[in-house]
């Protein structure tokens, strides 16, 4: 707060020259080191574009995409038929040239199991799918909200550097006119330098905490090109949670996730148990070429091949398949139990961040007017500088506290958002 801002005060052309050419110089300094860092104009962008960048270019949805893509076309193997097998032979005994096909008959005892174990894997892997970019999307808003945070800190710091710059020149005022000390006016003078110190550290975070940002969305981190459109606020928990999540048959991904590989795991448990029967199959053939004439012609045969389980049971097939069984049951338990708890210390942590950020609003508004009647004092000559200093201190620590609680809010929805990402039955 400058001295023109109070009547009472009737500070001297010079006073008023210097006020300006300080707010000038803070102004211009701030704004010629940023146009030194950034010769290119900044692209403002909002949350949801931010999210969408980061979907685009990322690479986890790439990788997790592929997974998806893979486990889709281990379905299509594994509902293809196997091909049949041309045995051609001769003998001394006639007829001597014979010639067969083998057709694998594995379609009537192996092929829906293989095609049911192949479509759970690949329902998990999609559903995997949605959960990695669900925590993308989480990744992004996260660094979007820090990167939000850090602007409001370097534009609150830029403001107490402009009132601590106000205040010392109000004190230098006030002595001049024999109402203040020189110890005041060191005072304010220390407090001005920690100001500037601080807005300019601050600055250096955002721009830190943008380029943070900027490599969350996979672009080019050597310089600064983005920044924040949206400001900091408290999301509402009907904007959150999706309607489909309140559902009663509705589940988290990545429980979906695991009941599907429990499917999986149980049916290929199933296949490696009737595995024994994969060498079955039908053979019809010809056999010609008898010089005795005894037999002439082509003669037609046929027959049947029968795997018989005498040295390999596949019981070690088996018994890793129980395994994998028994490992899907238990990592579907943990799921359960995990997202019920995430998602309750989510929901808890938005709950309580919002009502803290109520307060601090309200706390905020009470620590500037303290902060503004404690300067009109001083400037009257009724307050201390001390107590001047104490009331813009709790002012600048209150704001920051709302600041922290509306990042700690904004941090909690992106988890809800994430965790109750479900899909229905």
């Amino acid at each position: 707060m400058s001295p023109r801002d109070h009547p009472s005060v009737s500070p001297s052309a010079t006073t008023v020259v210097r006020m300006v050419a300080c707010a000038a110089m803070l102004l211009g300094g701030g704004f010629a080191r940023v146009q030194a860092q950034q010769p290119t104009p900044l692209v403002a962008i909002t949350r949801d574009s931010a999210i969408s960048l980061a979907l685009a270019h990322g690479s986890r949805a790439a990788i997790a995409n592929a997974t998806a893509r893979s486990a889709a076309a281990r379905v299509r193997e594994a509902g293809m038929f196997a091909n049949p097998l041309l045995i051609a032979s001769y003998s001394k005994s006639l007829p001597q040239y014979h010639a067969s096909v083998d057709f694998p008959l594995d379609f009537l005892t192996l092929r829906n199991l293989r095609i049911a174990a192949a479509r759970s894997t690949s329902e998990a892997a999609q559903l995997r799918l949605e959960f990695e970019r669900a925590a993308i999307r989480l990744d992004a808003d996260t660094s979007y909200t820090l990167a939000s945070a850090r602007r409001a800190r370097a534009r609150l710091s830029l403001r107490n550097a402009m009132d601590a710059d106000s205040l010392l020149t109000i004190a230098e005022v006030r002595r001049s006119a024999g109402d203040a000390s020189d110890l005041d006016v060191d005072v304010a003078r220390i407090s001005a330098g920690r100001a500037r110190n601080l807005a300019a550290a601050d600055s250096q975070a955002a721009v830190a905490a943008t380029l943070e940002l900027q490599q969350a969305l996979g672009l080019p981190v050597g310089q600064q090109t983005i920044t924040v459109a949206d400001s900091l606020d408290v999301p509402r928990l009907d904007t959150i949670v999706a309607p489909d999540s309140l559902a009663p048959n509705a589940t988290p991904l990545s429980v979906a996730a695991a009941q599907r590989d429990l499917q999986a795991a149980e049916r290929t448990l199933a296949l490696e148990r009737r595995n024994i029967w994969s060498g079955l199959a039908l053979q019809a053939g010809i056999e010609n070429h008898d010089p005795t004439g005894a037999e002439p012609g082509i003669l037609p045969t046929v027959g049947v091949s029968i795997p018989l389980p005498l040295f390999n049971q596949g019981q070690g097939a088996v018994a890793v398949a129980q395994a994998e069984r028994d490992r899907a049951r238990a990592e579907l338990a943990a799921a359960q139990r995990g997202s019920a708890a995430l998602i309750a210390r989510a929901r808890s942590d938005l709950i309580a961040a919002s009502q803290r950020v109520a307060r601090d609003r309200q706390l905020v508004e009470t620590a500037n007017r303290v902060a503004r009647l404690s300067l009109q004092a001083y400037v009257e000559g009724s307050y201390p500088l001390t107590t001047v200093l104490e009331a813009q201190r709790n002012a600048r620590d209150t704001l920051a506290e709302l600041i922290d609680d509306l990042v700690a809010a904004n941090t909690a929805a992106a988890a809800l958002r994430l965790y109750t990402g479900v899909t229905t039955k």
